[in-house]
């Protein structure tokens, strides 16, 4: 059986406040021709289907959409699991009905872990692939604080946690008295060794890494990972990796190339993985230079481009004084241009005093929920440094509940 790996789509995202609808659409579309193109047996979805833990109407739409389509291609099995960006609740609120269609979701980890391994049929009905479809873990799946305990003890006993999971999960799988079979295990987490150009390591209490990769258990065949959105192999496994987003999220991610994974496996089960691009859809540029070169830069950058929809403009200018009218200037040149501009950034050469330093502080579209509570929390940066550690534990396991929709026991 094939399969494509994909992740990380973060329907209903809204960057700076611009609605991405259409490039999530055309990447969608994209998706679903490839899915028929390559004959692909089983679609294994890594957790963030959406952004927010309760998506808009167009995001939503988008979903559902997809998997309506989707029974139209030859894709035989879906498997999508939760991230940290999703509401467990929200996925599965229509999981009973999808399953009937093969397409099974797990937005939250199972009381009994045995129901999270799926046991997938080919067209004769027989056993061809076992997933072990874990979703993000959340602190109730692993309940791992325990009272007076310190942020490093918090990570040990987390990381153990997750550990706990995937070798029970192995476990289990040889009880199910099946001949050998493809096994793939899914996660969403930060695994030990991944290379992010975002901001998204800071994903559990106490600590960004959550497992290594050479803790998976080598009964799984191939490890399908969610959360980083850079394509890569971790670890030095080739069969641990991450499938990275579809469309770039930030300005940060415009070196990344975007990509899906297909996997065979041949007699002895092995896999054979072949990165698959996926299309520019809406570039994300950042043009960066001194002022007298940021006009012939974005002159030459709309003159090349060639992208379906408009790109969207990140301009760093580089200077040791002030600039009056920059941003007007820039605004009215790339509102003649084919491009659109979202973001201008002053980037100081040279340490200088005056009345114009406010202009390169960070806009709070910019900072991360952590970067702004470690703000608030912490203004004269007087804190002992375990203590901002418990605080900032504590503001994560609150944004995580949250998330997830508030509803924790």
């Amino acid at each position: 059986m094939r399969v494509l790996h994909t992740a990380d789509w973060h329907l209903g995202q809204r960057f700076i406040h611009h609605d991405r609808t259409q490039e999530q659409a055309l990447a969608l579309n994209w998706l679903i021709d490839t899915l028929q193109t390559e004959s692909v047996d089983v679609l294994i979805v890594a957790g963030d289907i959406f952004d927010v833990s309760n998506p808009p109407n167009n995001a939503r739409e988008l979903y559902y959409n997809f998997l309506s389509r989707l029974l139209k291609t030859d894709c035989r099995q879906v498997v999508i699991v939760g991230g940290n960006h999703d509401s467990p609740g929200t996925l599965a609120a229509d999981s009973e009905l999808l399953k009937n269609l093969h397409i099974h979701v797990i937005g939250a980890m199972p009381a009994d872990r045995r129901e999270a391994l799926l046991v997938l049929q080919d067209e004769q009905a027989a056993p061809a692939m076992i997933v072990a479809a874990v979703p993000f873990l959340r602190d109730r799946e692993l309940m791992y604080v325990v009272a007076g305990e310190n942020a490093e003890q918090r990570a040990q006993r987390l990381r153990a946690a997750v550990r706990d999971v995937y070798t029970d999960l192995a476990t289990h799988i040889h009880d199910l008295g099946l001949p050998r079979l493809p096994v793939i295990a899914t996660g969403h987490l930060y695994a030990s060794g991944a290379l992010s150009a975002d901001k998204q390591d800071n994903i559990y209490i106490g600590n960004c890494e959550n497992i290594d990769a050479h803790e998976f258990p080598h009964d799984f065949d191939y490890i399908a990972l969610g959360h980083i959105h850079r394509a890569q192999a971790v670890g030095g496994r080739e069969t641990v990796r991450y499938a990275g987003s579809m469309i770039p999220l930030s300005f940060s991610e415009t070196q990344d190339s975007k990509s899906v994974c297909l996997i065979d496996f041949d007699e002895q089960c092995a896999p054979v993985i072949r990165s698959l691009p996926v299309p520019l859809f809406r570039r994300l540029k950042t043009i960066q230079g001194d002022w007298t070169s940021i006009k012939p830069k974005i002159h030459a950058f709309a003159e090349r481009r060639d992208d379906p929809l408009t790109p969207w403009l990140e301009i760093v200018v580089e200077t040791d004084r002030p600039i009056p009218g920059i941003q007007q200037e820039l605004e009215e040149l790339c509102a003649t241009l084919p491009v659109e501009l979202l973001k201008i950034r002053i980037l100081q050469t040279q340490a200088t005093a005056g009345d114009w330093a406010a202009e390169t502080l960070p806009q709070l579209h910019e900072l991360t929920a952590r970067e702004v509570f470690l703000k608030k929390c912490d203004p004269q940066a007087t804190l002992p440094q375990e203590e901002k550690q418990q605080l900032l534990d504590t503001f994560m396991e609150l944004q995580e509940w949250v998330q997830a929709g508030g509803d924790k026991d």
